[in-house]
């Protein structure tokens, strides 16, 4: 019974002299209130595609409608390319806000496909530029429509959701306008190819 008693009394020993190494292990820190409230959620993947498709759109509308107030010819070219550089412009500073608020990285150029198309404009001059630039928005803000009216349904993150419905109608007016100026341009004879 001795025996019994001493490894009993050993094992309570070492249990007492455990309980405080055990006390002091390092536990996970649990988050603060306050640095959950800063935690974003992660985007879905369709939304960050959305963004990033979206702020590579924007730019290129911007640049696209720098060149198009230096080299068109036509002064409703001139002022719809002035317009471009100031909705998408606003445009681009409200989802680069957005961005940083969610801590995502936007494209700070243009891809290849967009840069081409800048860089082919950029070599036009007069009335050759002003068919080509219409061609390109009326062609580009239909597709920005379909992507856009998509986006405004089918985003989950809600500030962007708000994001594309708000920007939405602004397309959908340079879409008119777009479509309007190349009437014109057609009805007067100079976007004729000569």
């Amino acid at each position: 019974m001795s025996a019994r008693f001493a490894l009993l009394s050993t094992a309570a020993l070492a249990l007492m002299l455990a309980a405080p190494a055990v006390a002091q292990q390092p536990h996970p820190a649990q988050p603060s209130a306050q640095q959950q409230s800063n935690i974003t959620p992660q985007l879905s993947k369709h939304d960050l595609t959305f963004m990033k498709e979206a702020a590579v759109g924007g730019m290129t509308e911007v640049e696209l409608g720098n060149v198009a107030q230096q080299n068109a010819k036509h002064e409703d070219v001139k002022e719809f390319g002035a317009r471009m550089v100031q909705d998408h412009g606003k445009a681009n500073d409200e989802l680069q806000a957005i961005a940083q608020q969610k801590n995502v990285e936007l494209p700070k150029q243009l891809d290849a496909k967009h840069a081409q198309t800048r860089d082919k404009l950029t070599r036009l001059q007069g009335g050759e530029f002003d068919r080509a630039y219409m061609r390109e928005m009326v062609q580009d803000h239909a597709a920005d429509l379909k992507k856009f009216r998509q986006a405004a349904q089918t985003l989950t993150d809600p500030d962007l959701k708000q994001f594309a419905a708000k920007t939405l109608g602004i397309i959908e007016q340079h879409d008119k306008m777009a479509r309007d100026i190349t009437q014109s341009l057609t009805a007067t004879g100079s976007t004729r190819a000569r």
